[in-house]
């Protein structure tokens, strides 16, 4: 039972975006990782067609199952190598197992297959043969880039110098790891090279963290001394590669509104060696721009809820298929709101948004709309040389993939405030007046003796105050 109940509680975890699953399994502690982690993925893989199963059967209603827990028991049941509890579960699942087994059935008659892996979306059958490689960020707070080559030499590590391609990627294997391409203080191993044990992993010497991930602090890189907000903080990668970048020096604010993600967090950053941090258990959307504890803030790094397209544990749901509409449209509101909330930090010089989807909506559409709203921002060009970038117009972002980039799904743009044109300056200033105008206007009332065309009423009404001013400078200079 208890296999199930953390299998159920880290794949729920996962779909939160409060970790990736190796990590959240190896936290875990339980007995037994490696059947822990089989399941978890397993599931993952299925969740799409176990989603089905459990809909079509309504066993939730019928159990009480929570859909997390039901959909490891139902996949070990169908598909796994049996439900491996005894007790009332046990039970639970042999007493449905007839109907289970002929939805299950079902879909593959539909789907005109035979074995359940077929039943596997395409894109998830091409990430089984094209497993992303491990990326490691060198915690430059603790140790440097040629200390941790030299150690993991040193365990019979084979070093193969800087990658200058991107397939020099694909051909890793077993000891054998690079540094990376692009980003300084990373390192690249073969996709099964496990580190969660090591000792550099847990003396906080290394991050385990997807390339795509370090992005959005290595294009904001923020100057020693600088005061940086990380406005939606948690699990804590991206703020300890803040803190990092500035050295420790300055201040890292830090929120979070899941008090238990930020708990997370905490533990992570203490073992970093982070000290520059201020945490905050708060909505980011009610954090006033205008106190005086963050006049000083001139970067600001936005990863906001999303909806984890990217991710390829998640992408048997949402690669390939739309997602749903009215949940993307929420979110894209979400983000909006965040990003223009960001933007009115009155010192505010250059933020980073970025997102683990893949749908234009929450990405390209979402920096549009603000950028509309915000003329004063504009995007800035990002890394020429990155193999993928954002879709039209604004090819100044990234985006990131497995295929293109051997990633995990990624999004990043970067704002920047631009100093306005004189001209534009002028534009506005008309436009503030024209609109001081309007609005006295309407706070002036109609006119009395033109109350049936409010057009003309209006100009009515401009044309009494040019008059009342005309006269008031006329007796002035007579008297």
């Amino acid at each position: 039972m208890a296999l199930y109940m953390k299998a159920a509680e880290i794949l729920e975890k996962v779909e939160q975006k409060r970790g990736a699953v190796k990590t959240l399994v190896y936290d875990s502690k339980f007995p037994n990782i490696k059947q822990l982690f089989a399941l978890v993925c397993e599931t993952q893989k299925y969740s799409s067609v176990l989603q089905e199963i459990i809909e079509s059967t309504k066993i939730l209603k019928d159990t009480k199952l929570r859909i997390h827990l039901a959909k490891v028991l139902v996949y070990d049941l169908l598909i796994g190598r049996g439900v491996k509890c005894g007790g009332a579960w046990k039970s639970l699942m042999m007493k449905h197992r007839s109907r289970l087994e002929a939805a299950l059935a079902r879909i593959k008659i539909k789907r005109k297959v035979s074995r359940n892996q077929d039943l596997l979306p395409s894109s998830s059958q091409q990430n089984q043969n094209n497993t992303i490689p491990r990326y490691v960020r060198v915690n430059t707070l603790k140790t440097n880039l040629e200390d941790v080559i030299d150690y993991l030499k040193r365990e019979g590590f084979s070093y193969q110098g800087k990658a200058s391609r991107l397939e020099d990627l694909d051909r890793l294997s077993g000891k054998m790891f690079l540094c990376d391409l692009h980003l300084k203080d990373l390192l690249v191993f073969c996709g099964k090279t496990d580190f969660h044990e090591h000792f550099l992993y847990k003396a906080g010497h290394i991050i385990l963290q997807d390339k795509a991930s370090c992005l959005p602090a290595f294009l904001l890189n923020p100057p020693p001394g600088s005061h940086v907000i990380d406005a939606c903080a948690a699990p804590g990668n991206k703020t300890s590669h803040l803190a990092a970048t500035m050295n420790n020096k300055g201040k890292l604010f830090a929120f979070d509104l899941d008090a238990k993600r930020l708990s997370t967090m905490s533990t992570l950053l203490l073992r970093a060696g982070v000290t520059c941090h201020q945490l905050a258990n708060q909505d980011f959307l009610t954090v006033d721009p205008q106190s005086s504890e963050y006049k000083e803030v001139k970067y600001i790094l936005l990863d906001p809820s999303c909806s984890g397209s990217g991710m390829v544990c998640l992408q048997d749901e949402s690669s390939g298929a739309p997602s749903d509409p009215e949940r993307l449209q929420a979110l894209a509101a979400f983000q909006l709101r965040c990003l223009n909330h960001a933007l009115q930090f009155p010192r505010l010089e250059q933020l980073v948004y970025s997102t683990c989807s893949i749908h234009a909506q929450e990405n390209e559409d979402v920096v549009t709309f603000c950028l509309q709203q915000n003329p004063e921002f504009r995007l800035v060009h990002l890394l020429p040389e990155w193999p993928e970038r954002g879709h039209e117009p604004l090819t100044h972002c990234l985006r990131a993939s497995t295929v293109m980039t051997r990633t995990h799904g990624f999004f990043v743009a970067l704002l920047e405030r631009r100093p306005l044109p004189s001209e534009e300056i002028f534009t506005r200033a008309t436009t503030v007046t024209s609109a001081e105008e309007k609005c006295e206007t309407i706070q002036s009332g109609p006119a009395e003796e033109d109350t049936e065309n409010p057009k003309e009423q209006s100009g009515s009404s401009c044309s009494k105050k040019r008059k009342r001013k005309n006269r008031k400078k006329q007796n002035t200079q007579e008297s």
